[in-house]
């Protein structure tokens, strides 16, 4: 099957990585590129041997310029719904980064627009496509643990993300919708849906807008107390930034994924130690390693959706419930209650 043609709205921090993920699936090609300052998209299509006269500095003329199979949406999340609804009009599919959008509205809105188009949209959902996340949900199902009755997920760091990404001090919503966006879908991915929750949130920088720091308790699954840590000002002896840590306490034993991809597995015939070290890619940087190996089987899932190959995992409307968790968090921080299960899995109708 040949490969799909697809633009990249967009060329900030991300997009290089994300490009580098698409080439590595060898499923599609990119053929053209838009960035509201042409500059920085002109310079990445130099570095992926794109031609310069695909490159645009307005959105709609790439549109209704090339011939896409579908387009991939990796501006700033306030433009998410206008370039979607832009791709939707003229029958393309669309990819669109995390997170979906500004709010839990917006998020319904963008899903539903490209129902009424009948376009496929997926979202660049990439953390439950890490390499050792998903040799711990193989251990999880194997069943050694027995059935799950709590979970503790970890990402906490001191890691300097404003660094790299200083539009993130600007966020009035940051960790929650940063990371969380993240470390949820991977909770659900691990666990199943939430039927309860209850957040905390606390802003330890002084010099950012949003939170930086966020406790997410949730009810998942079969009866699952799932707690999900969030930190970017927690400094601690295993502070290996980008890792996530979860720990599962079973009815027949306990299971961990730890420091440095260590999976141990205790059960009443001892501990087994084994390590799950993800794959290195020479465009990745050293220090997201584990977060840019998992792109490429991520895109690749997508790539095979859409060629109707294999299901797509993160569609819209499965990410849309993550959304509702990110978004469910912020009110339960706020307001001091609790969530229910009408909130967090509401009907939806005419969705598909």
């Amino acid at each position: 099957m040949s490969k799909l043609r697809f633009a990249m709205l967009g060329t900030g921090f991300w997009s290089y990585f994300q490009l580098a993920g698409w080439v590595e699936t060898d499923e599609v090609e990119c053929v053209a590129l838009y960035n509201r300052t042409k500059s920085k998209a002109e310079k990445l299509a130099a570095q992926f041997g794109i031609p310069q006269t695909a490159v645009y500095d307005d959105p709609q003329a790439l549109l209704d310029s090339e011939k896409l199979d579908f387009v991939d949406i990796c501006t700033a999340v306030e433009l998410h719904y206008t370039h979607t609804r832009m791709a939707a009009e003229r029958g393309l599919p669309v990819v669109c980064q995390k997170p979906m959008a500004t709010s839990l509205e917006e998020a319904v809105a963008l899903v539903d627009v490209c129902n009424q188009y009948n376009v496929p949209l997926y979202i660049n959902e990439n953390w439950r496509w890490q390499y050792p996340i998903r040799q711990f949900k193989q251990a999880l199902d194997s069943g050694r643990i027995g059935k799950p009755f709590r979970v503790h997920m970890d990402y906490r760091n001191s890691f300097p993300v404003f660094d790299n990404q200083p539009f993130l001090k600007t966020l009035d919503k940051f960790i929650l919708t940063d990371v969380g966006s993240h470390v949820l879908d991977a909770a659900r991915f691990l666990f199943g849906e939430a039927s309860s929750l209850y957040a905390t949130t606390y802003r330890v920088h002084p010099d950012i807008n949003g939170e930086d720091v966020a406790t997410v308790m949730m009810r998942m699954g079969d009866d699952v107390t799932v707690v999900c840590d969030l930190s970017y000002a927690s400094k601690r002896e295993h502070d290996r930034f980008p890792e996530t840590y979860i720990q599962v306490e079973g009815e027949r034993g306990f299971l961990e994924l730890g420091p440095d991809f260590w999976i141990r597995e205790t059960t009443d015939a001892g501990t087994v130690s084994t390590r799950h070290k993800p794959p290195r890619y020479p465009w990745a940087d050293p220090a997201y390693d584990v977060v840019h190996a998992s792109i490429v089987p991520a895109q690749l899932n997508i790539a095979r959706a859409l060629k109707g190959l294999e299901r797509g995992e993160t569609s819209g409307e499965d990410n849309l419930k993550t959304v509702r968790l990110v978004f469910g968090a912020y009110e339960s921080a706020s307001t001091g209650r609790a969530l229910g299960k009408d909130v967090l899995q509401p009907q939806r109708v005419g969705s598909v």
